[in-house]
């Protein structure tokens, strides 16, 4: 059999920044592998110390893949962390197992599990109410979709439901750690885990997101990072279009943010992506509202029409004015970046999602 792991061995020698659920080092993995930056996630190994011996895993790292330019620490060997609380209490404890069959399976409480306080709100639920539900392809659209929701409804409670198409754990996200005091919180779904609430599908997630976070909206993103391959289908952001399918089904209101681009290199990814086109108009099945933002430049503006017209077939074309929401992307409480490009490099990107932010807002007013 073929290894698909690269083991290595090292010692902690330096401990970095850390925020909720994760902290990072400093190891010297020898002569060979030198020192690397490595990522620790506590509530899965415990706390890591300067001259602990630890386990890594330096696969994605040695090959220049997008986990942040890491390494992952797999175990403290000589110092293993204590049993989670409760877990004598077995099932009543939680039993949803999410990161399944694998070494770094994670046994968590499900949102509407029997152990948990909403587990009554939840059994039974199948309903959104009509609630505007904001989907998009990557991560780092979240903090400029909520700014465009708080640009205009500042008191509305957000709901945060994150897919397992990016980073499982929802601790790898500096983003999340940022938008601690903005978001009602964080439901992870499928293998994904780590949010305030664990769920098991996008379905039971977005249920949870609207009566036990208590949420107004909720936005549905992978986890940070992606896997993508090159090719039309082979990319995890192409399942927010399963994700406008289970919103519709629940009776909410699936609000599409359009993935523009006006810096992107890649000829398929300019204007609208390749990915948007075949996200809504292949795998959503249920009409969306796609929000196009006013204020782009007229030029570009004309190829992202093009490119958005054949959408209009399934879904709701809404231009939506962005007046305003410059500043309010200014003042995002998470720092905006996606591919590398920030705001002033790449600002369609970010006004589309802010624009589909400010769509959902004014849904409220007609929600029932």
């Amino acid at each position: 059999m073929i290894a698909v792991v690269r083991w290595r061995a090292g010692t902690v020698t330096g401990l970095r920044r850390r925020w909720r659920g994760a902290v990072e080092l400093d190891v010297h993995i020898g002569p060979e592998g030198g020192t690397v930056r490595a990522l620790a996630y506590p509530p899965l190994v415990g706390e890591p110390q300067v001259g602990d011996r630890v386990l890594v895993n330096l696969g994605a790292l040695a090959l220049g893949l997008g986990t942040g330019g890491y390494a992952f620490v797999v175990a403290l060997p000589d110092r293993l962390p204590p049993d989670p609380p409760g877990a004598a209490a077995g099932r009543r404890a939680g039993h949803l197992v999410k990161a399944r069959y694998t070494p770094m399976q994670a046994i968590v409480l499900g949102a509407d599990e029997e152990a948990s306080p909403y587990r009554d709100a939840l059994v039974d639920a199948d309903d959104l109410a009509g609630m505007p539900v904001v989907v998009a392809d990557l991560h780092s659209a979240l903090p400029a979709i909520l700014a465009g929701i708080h640009a205009d409804r500042p008191r509305a409670r957000v709901g945060y439901v994150m897919t397992d198409g990016g980073a499982l754990p929802a601790w790898f996200s500096r983003t999340l750690d940022a938008l601690r005091g903005t978001l009602a919180g964080t439901v992870t779904t499928g293998q994904a885990f780590g949010g305030d609430l664990e769920a098991i599908t996008i379905h039971s997630g977005l249920l949870a997101a609207r009566y036990a976070l208590g949420a107004d909206i909720a936005v549905v993103t992978q986890g940070p990072g992606n896997l993508g391959s090159g090719s039309r289908w082979g990319f995890s952001g192409v399942a927010l279009g399963e994700a406008v399918n289970a919103v519709a089904v629940l009776g909410g209101r699936p609000v599409g943010a359009l993935r523009l681009s006006a810096a992107d290199p890649r000829p398929r990814h300019h204007g609208l992506s390749h990915h948007s086109l075949t996200a809504y108009g292949r795998v959503a099945l249920a009409p969306a509202d796609l929000v196009v933002p006013a204020g782009l430049d007229p030029a570009f503006a004309s190829i992202v029409d093009d490119a958005v017209a054949p959408l209009a077939e399934r879904h709701r074309l809404v231009r939506v004015d962005t007046t305003g929401l410059d500043e309010a992307l200014r003042n995002a409480p998470a720092p905006l970046s996606t591919m590398g490009r920030s705001l002033d490099d790449d600002r369609p990107y970010f006004l589309a999602a802010a624009a589909a932010g400010r769509h959902a807002a004014a849904l409220l007013a007609v929600t029932p």
